[in-house]
């Protein structure tokens, strides 16, 4: 008999009863995290409940709640867990709702019309960084390091390290911390002081830089760009090979990428602003047409 045999989630398994309780809830929303920082590659039963904390059977009681709602997938070869049909579509009603990377999109063309390379935006998801899009430049030869999709430690890569670099010193040492064992794991360039170090030429450069770390000879440059309030709401990077992001270079897109930064930054306040002023609209008109 297979050992692994009892990890795959077989259709009669379905069938069981729901969970509930506010703490299931809570649970369950922590898994779907957990598969969806990995939703690619997938990721295994015995990996999940490492970085949950929970025990095994717990971890495989959620997980058959959520693949009855559709929001997770077990891939029947590999038996690893995925991101199901169902997180994708209220993916795309949450974008079209909060739709920052439309905000982001004008931004995106034209720095990869002026500088023929590739620009990405990103956002922040608590302690990691997805990127929403990428925007292929002209220029004959790319760097494929990042794609649309791929998730990653908050610091790791340059639009990711922008974004941390904008969080409190005291929340960023927590979740670097958090993240020291996937770093040490997955991206052995990039270790606590590392990070730390980048933090603070990121903040002192007004750039954040990525000199090939993750894929040799690929770099990356990145700004932050930030709500009305301050927070983080994504950013902006560039990627492109070594021989393209020579320091006299990435002054030039360093300057480009925070022209456009704030470019989206007035758009993004701009729709809060149309927002909070629909409601005042809305109760004017019902005030005028009741009797």
């Amino acid at each position: 008999m297979d050992p692994n045999a009892a990890e795959e989630m077989r259709p009669e398994a379905l069938s069981t009863p729901d969970l509930s309780g506010s703490q299931s809830v809570d649970r369950a929303l922590r898994l779907l995290a957990l598969v969806g920082r990995e939703s690619a590659s997938g990721l295994p039963l015995s990996e999940i409940v490492e970085e949950s904390g929970l025990n095994k059977p717990t971890v495989r009681r959620l997980l058959l709640a959520l693949m009855r709602a559709g929001l997770v997938e077990q891939e029947v070869r590999t038996r690893r867990y995925h991101l199901g049909e169902e997180a994708f579509v209220l993916g795309l009603l949450s974008g079209q709702r909060h739709g920052l990377l439309d905000l982001a999109m004008e931004s995106l063309h034209a720095l990869s019309d002026t500088t023929q390379d590739t620009s990405f935006f990103s956002i922040r998801r608590d302690r990691f960084a997805i990127c929403l899009h990428r925007e292929e430049g002209t220029w004959p030869v790319r760097t494929h390091a990042l794609q649309a999709g791929d998730q990653h430690p908050l610091g790791v890569g340059a639009g990711s390290l922008a974004m941390l670099a904008l969080v409190p010193d005291t929340e960023s040492t927590a979740m670097i911390e958090a993240n020291r064992a996937v770093l040490a794991a997955r991206y052995p360039a990039y270790s606590p002081a590392q990070l730390i170090t980048d933090i603070a030429l990121a903040r002192a450069q007004g750039f954040a830089l990525n000199p090939g770390r993750i894929v040799t000879n690929s770099w990356g440059i990145g700004v932050a760009v930030r709500y009305p309030d301050g927070r983080v709401a994504g950013a902006l990077s560039i990627a492109a090979i070594d021989s393209r992001m020579q320091p006299h270079r990435q002054e030039e897109l360093g300057a480009l990428l925070r022209h456009e930064a704030r470019q989206v930054e007035t758009r993004i306040a701009d729709m809060l602003d149309r927002r909070q002023a629909r409601p005042a609209q809305d109760e004017t008109r019902t005030a005028e047409t009741t009797p």
